[in-house]
């Protein structure tokens, strides 16, 4: 393949992605207005369904300039030849290989963060903040986005450059080490999580003695789980939105839940959204998970290893010197078509782990405050109830609402 033939190759793919991302969006805006199924006619009075309608059309417009705009800066790189720029103003900085790639990634991922940056701010500060959503002050807001650039550094510096240096040293076969790192890296992420990486945004406190704690040991001691770690975090420094989350597994394991879960929620449907988190934990769901993650990155690695020495991926992008950094480039774009259809699968996956574990606390617990609790947190997110099914299939990585009411209503 010629490089003018890869370059028209990548932007048909960027176009492409975009057009089916549109349609799909467009389907789903069309199901906005239709009738609440039966079943969830409970969730919204007729003043809080108007609201929410309102809410998904204002961030479906907002969606769609916002990724026009994404769009229109990308294909601006492409044909101006911003990757030709950056990687000459990387190595008249250095002429080390490692500190290139650094310089090169991190100016393009920095500079596309600070254009995007007024539209974070918009969705944070003027439509989060009309639907009642927003609690976070703008000095959070930066304070984050500082923090999210230095984890970049740090972590994404860092694992990148040990990838160069493996490919430095073996050649084509560094794939296979790069492939070891980031399985020890996802492993090691994956049990400490949230005792390295959450406490830089956000408070964590063990869940206080009380009712809830002891309704919450009762629950573990019955289905033999053991539980010492029950966090609560401070989510409502950013958001009114609710939510809980597993993490970690051995003696590192925790649930978390957020301070607007506690507040939002009974007692009994807080256990209930717990003995779902321990569904997970039960079902393997997280070693699946991690497996499937560490598996996909080394077929994706070893097909970059197939390759990264062609000349002509560089060149398609415009950089006349060929390099590691800008084959990369290339082939992420080309790749991205399979990454979708490991995408799809991984959230078929993920909905039917969703089933399993809302059976288990159906099981083991009681469905009907499961029930009451998914329906609340809808109702206070302002969800969409009525989803077109292609959208739901191609992003959805839970089941919707319906779905997963008629399966805990359902008598197996």
């Amino acid at each position: 393949m010629t490089p003018q033939t890869i370059f028209y190759s990548i932007i048909t793919i960027l176009l492409l992605d975009f057009i089916v991302d549109k349609i799909l969006d467009y389907l789903n805006a069309k199901n906005f207005d239709r009738p609440v199924p039966k079943e969830l006619n409970d969730v919204y009075d007729e003043g809080e369904y108007k609201k929410s309608q309102a809410y998904k059309k204002t961030n479906y417009k907002f969606s769609n300039i916002s990724s026009l705009y994404s769009l229109m800066l990308t294909l601006a790189f492409f044909f101006l030849d911003g990757f030709e720029f950056v990687d000459k103003l990387a190595r008249g900085i250095s002429n080390n290989e490692i500190a290139v790639t650094l310089i090169f990634f991190g100016t393009i991922l920095l500079a596309g963060d600070i254009l995007t940056i007024p539209f974070s701010y918009y969705h944070t500060f003027v439509i989060e903040e009309k639907f009642g959503f927003n609690k976070m002050s703008k000095k959070t807001f930066f304070l984050d986005k500082l923090k999210g650039w230095l984890m970049m550094i740090v972590l994404g510096g860092g694992i990148l450059s040990l990838v160069i240096w493996f490919y430095m040293l073996t050649g084509a076969d560094f794939w296979i080490y790069a492939w070891a790192l980031v399985a020890v890296f996802t492993v090691f992420i994956n049990m400490f999580y949230s005792n390295l990486i959450v406490p830089l945004f956000n408070k964590q406190t063990p869940l206080q003695d009380g009712s809830l704690r002891s309704k919450i040991e009762v629950y573990a001691q019955k289905v033999g789980f053991e539980l010492d770690n029950v966090f609560v975090i401070d989510g409502s420094k950013r958001s009114t939105k609710a939510n809980a989350y597993f993490s970690g597994f051995g003696k590192q394991k925790r649930i978390t839940l957020f301070d607007t879960l506690i507040k939002d929620l009974e007692e009994d449907e807080i256990v209930a959204v717990l003995a779902h988190e321990v569904g997970h934990y039960k079902r393997r769901h997280i070693i699946f998970n991690i497996t499937a993650s560490v598996v996909l990155t080394g077929l994706t690695l070893y097909i970059l290893s197939l390759f990264i020495n062609i000349p002509e991926l560089s060149l398609a992008i415009g950089v006349k010197q060929p390099s590691f950094h800008a084959g990369l480039i290339a082939f992420g774009i080309l790749y991205s078509p399979i990454s979708e259809i490991t995408g799809l699968i991984m959230n078929y996956f993920s909905r039917k782990f969703e089933y399993q574990a809302d059976d288990y606390a159906k099981e083991t617990y009681a469905p009907l405050p499961l029930i009451t609790s998914l329906k609340k947190l809808s109702k206070n997110s302002l969800s969409n109830l009525t989803p077109h099914p292609a959208y739901v299939f191609v992003h959805y990585s839970h089941p919707t609402l319906l779905e997963r009411f008629k399966n805990l209503s359902a008598q197996h």
